[in-house]
């Protein structure tokens, strides 16, 4: 123990200070407290950073910090996000057979909630905005409601508890299977860490309990398994990160030029049939699994229910939004009116657009160049999006540190800055701290585009 304090004092109080740090977020933290999350979030950054530079080569202790970071949150109950609520809440409509695409908590409440445990302080929990729609999370979400319910114990703690560990595990499992793909894409294992010991990874997922993780588990063991040529797994995997998060489902289409490759200066398709059946089987197998995960829900106004749930989130919703603002702004100053409804609907379609040409004019014969498309077009549609809650950036994370592109982490750190609307009455934003926010973001990820590099930052 003398000897381990002699040689590695300093990481060891590198340590202390981000479990003390976590243990204050984790139970000492309100939301409204903006300079206290403030500088907690900064100075995790600081020590996370300076741990990757001193012990990132012992994969074990990386391990074993990470891990035990994580479970400092363990008793905690989210305090920068009331989601977790809406979680617990279709997990026991699940576990009573009701449907939670068919019927909205205000409607349960109103006509009679069956014996659901802590109703009223769940529905309280949740807020109003959740309480007046349907639900839009993913059967295979869903069932990580229901699973996390078997805690002993019927409380929110237990079920919180429950939901935790879940995503504790995905990101163990993103850990030791996201290695193995690095060692194939031949990047350094270190990166890892750019996910595991990212403080944004720890609170936003493991603390506020967001299913990115699990999500983005699904999503690196379907691009480990493509690279080892197990197409069949590999889709079966893909299909389970749709119906845990939909975002994979707009990155399907770039797996035209990786099984037919692209048109470009330097090669024509490869129309041959075996790999036309290898594209058909993957996004065919994927597509399956996803659609079918919904046969238990298929009734009633289900399907209309559920697309005017997620259109909500292209036409109603405003936080965090970059090239939408100022396009707002610009519709203000012409027609007099918030033109969310016009603008929310053109903005996914360039998004559709640049996946379109990615996917047909892009060589993705590499599973390298397949994980740059995905992150160019993740962070494209976060720049147009209307809505860019925090936990949004962890999927740039995860795709980020399968290249070498650090604008992801960055992001990372600055997304936090957003969380200052929820410091003002009425939850208010401050223009001028997005704009630092996209500001820095933007500076980065074009200097990395054009080719510049932070190898003495990063």
């Amino acid at each position: 123990m003398i000897s381990l304090w002699k040689y590695h004092k300093t990481s060891i109080l590198f340590v202390l200070l981000s479990a003390l740090f976590y243990w204050a977020f984790a139970y000492q933290l309100e939301r409204t407290d903006f300079p206290k999350l403030l500088g907690l979030y900064v100075g995790l950054f600081v020590f996370a950073f300076q741990l990757r530079k001193m012990i990132s080569h012992n994969f074990k202790a990386m391990f074993i910090i990470g891990l035990g970071l994580r479970l400092i949150f363990i008793l905690a109950i989210p305090n920068l996000s009331q989601d977790f609520y809406r979680f617990i809440w279709d997990g026991n409509l699940n576990l009573n057979d009701i449907n939670p695409y068919l019927f909205t908590p205000n409607a349960l409440m109103i006509n009679g909630v069956p014996e659901i445990p802590l109703a009223q302080d769940l529905f309280n929990g949740m807020g109003e905005l959740s309480a007046s729609n349907y639900s839009n999370y993913p059967p295979f979400n869903q069932l990580c409601f229901v699973l996390a319910t078997f805690i002993p114990g019927a409380s929110i703690l237990s079920s919180v508890i429950g939901l935790r560990l879940l995503i504790i595990l995905a990101d163990i499992g993103i850990l030791f299977i996201g290695t193995q793909l690095l060692e194939k894409l031949q990047l350094p294992k270190a990166n890892i860490f750019w996910y595991f010991l990212n403080p944004f990874i720890i609170i936003e997922l493991t603390g506020n309990l967001h299913f990115e993780g699990v999500m983005l588990f699904f999503l690196v063991a379907a691009l480990y398994l493509l690279v080892q040529k197990q197409l069949i797994s590999s889709a079966i995997c893909y299909g389970l990160s749709i119906s845990v998060k939909l975002v994979p489902l707009m990155l399907l289409p770039l797996f035209f030029s990786y099984f037919l490759g692209g048109w470009n200066k330097s090669n024509t398709p490869n129309w041959s049939l075996k790999n036309i059946k290898q594209l058909i089987l993957y996004c065919g197998m994927a597509l399956l699994v996803f659609t079918g995960s919904f046969i238990h829900y298929t009734s009633g106004d289900f399907i209309d229910n559920y697309s005017a749930t997620i259109g909500l989130w292209f036409n109603n919703f405003e936080f965090n939004a970059s090239i939408y603002y100022l396009l707002r702004g610009l519709g203000y100053a012409i027609t007099g009116y918030n033109e969310i409804s016009i603008i929310g609907k053109i903005l996914p379609l360039i998004t559709i657009g640049f996946i379109g040409i990615r996917s047909v004019f892009s060589d993705h014969f590499k599973p390298g160049k397949l994980i740059i498309s995905m992150l160019l077009v993740v962070s494209l549609y976060l720049f147009l999006s209307t809505t860019v809650h925090p936990w949004y950036i962890a999927t740039l994370v995860a795709l980020g540190i399968f290249t070498n592109y650090k604008y992801p982490i960055v992001w990372s750190l600055m997304v936090i800055l957003s969380y200052y609307a929820y410091s003002q009455e009425g939850f208010k934003e401050r223009y001028w701290l997005l704009a630092i926010e996209y500001g820095v973001v933007l500076w980065f990820s074009v200097k990395e585009l054009t080719g510049h590099t932070f190898k003495k930052l990063f």
